[in-house]
């Protein structure tokens, strides 16, 4: 008896890796592609962004058209505005004249988009990633036993939650932002509640909390260690920024000039939006009108050190204009300290296929592949120090997943812009 061939099923062009908005919008654009064959695993059971940040009112700080397609496919049955109309809200979204949707409602609708594709496995951990040079394909072995062979890899497993240095092995209760609304009851309930960060999300729950102050009674600290609380830049031509062109320019610099501008251009994309920061100094200003405020404001305070001790915990900073150090103690601790790639465990199998620089991070192509063949192993939202602030910008999504369809196709299969911005940042 002849021996079936293996089963086509666990074999595709492509294994996406992760299932963040990226790769999500990935596999919107790739699933109306009848060339290509593609699955995309998450650990998690279902879509979930940021769910620690939803709070009343937050919103993305990109307009609606910066959603999962419509950069790639204006026409695509997986845009945001396909979602309000299916949701009986496209009039009242009309009505509302703002561009920039909540951010639950941003994640309702990728879980919409979600729940409509035919190639997400939801429930599913990556255990380890192995490559069959004589078939050339890698294999994706999952924790529960199953494997998914391609040609091509695409790794959005995003960037983890970042814990300071200073605070490694702390103990007590202290939460990281990305875990704030689920505890934010418990924080009330204690005397006093230091944030550290500097960002919208810092921004966001500082807010937050000081709206509340005077119904809890605790005190509020919040610590910095920018020399003042900036405001996100978003003026029309630094926005050019976020284009082909500059994304040309930025690649094509040598790696220490991109590292220096990395450090540089953080106010680009981490910093606060101006209405917020206005709204701040409103609510501070309008609860001093009866008395003294019980919150305090510190900036240029880097954390050094930090211990817990009989519930409370005791923060050293350094001011670092005055080069003087000083404690803060505070029975709450909130860590907006922002998200860091971490190189995934399943990966080391095959590192030796990986590039990397001179720092250690993934050396990314300009077509955001990380392989040494140059179009085997794609890069989501990790690659700040290659190509530029583009790299987390929701806006610039789709422009990439342009990319990768074409280097996995061989075709434009959506038209990749190559020139946008009316300024020039290369001689």
């Amino acid at each position: 008896m002849t021996a079936l061939p293996e089963p086509r099923a666990n074999t595709y062009d492509f294994v996406g890796i992760g299932l963040g908005p990226f790769n999500l919008g990935l596999a919107c654009l790739t699933e109306p592609i009848a060339e290509l064959d593609g699955v995309f695993l998450e650990s998690k059971p279902g879509f979930e962004w940021h769910a620690g940040m939803f709070l009343d009112g937050a919103h993305l700080q990109t307009p609606f058209m910066s959603d999962l397609v419509t950069l790639a496919d204006p026409t695509s049955p997986y845009s945001f505005l396909n979602y309000l109309k299916e949701q009986g809200r496209l009039y009242s979204f009309y009505i509302r004249e703002n561009f920039y949707p909540l951010r639950v409602e941003y994640d309702d609708y990728c879980r919409w988009a979600a729940n409509r594709l035919s190639s997400v496995r939801f429930g599913t951990t990556v255990a380890e990633v192995t490559y069959d040079e004589g078939e050339e394909l890698y294999a994706v072995r999952t924790e529960a036993g199953d494997t998914y062979r391609a040609r091509h890899l695409v790794l959005g497993t995003g960037t983890p939650p970042h814990i300071p240095e200073a605070c490694a092995g702390l103990g007590g209760d202290f939460i990281h932002n990305s875990r704030y609304v689920q505890h934010k009851a418990e924080l009330q309930a204690k005397e006093s509640i230091t944030l550290v960060g500097s960002g919208q999300s810092a921004a966001e729950i500082y807010f937050d909390l000081l709206s509340e102050i005077d119904v809890h009674g605790y005190r509020l600290n919040w610590v910095t260690r920018s020399p003042r609380f900036f405001p996100l830049e978003y003026t029309k031509l630094t926005l050019e920024m976020t284009s082909p062109e500059y994304v040309d320019y930025f690649h094509a610099l040598p790696e220490t000039t991109r590292y220096r501008l990395t450090a540089e251009q953080k106010g680009l994309f981490k910093g606060i939006d101006g209405d917020l920061i206005n709204e701040i100094f409103d609510l501070l200003y309008q609860k001093s009108i009866g008395g003294p405020v019980p919150t305090r404001l510190l900036t240029n305070s880097s954390l050094h050190s930090a211990r817990y001790e009989n519930g409370a915990y005791t923060l050293g900073l350094r001011q670092e204009e005055q080069g003087k150090d000083y404690e803060l103690e505070s029975l709450g601790l909130i860590l907006a300290t922002g998200y860091k790639y971490a190189e995934p465990e399943f990966l080391k199998p095959v590192r030796d296929r990986l590039r990397h620089d001179s720092h250690g991070n993934f050396d990314l192509a300009r077509n955001y592949a990380i392989d040494v063949t140059g179009r085997g192993v794609f890069l989501q939202n990790a690659g700040v120090h290659t190509h530029s602030i583009t790299s987390p910008d929701l806006g610039m999504g789709a422009y990439r997943n342009s990319c990768i369809i074409r280097e996995l196709l061989g075709t434009d299969h959506y038209p990749v812009e190559k020139s946008i911005a009316f300024q020039e940042f290369s001689v």
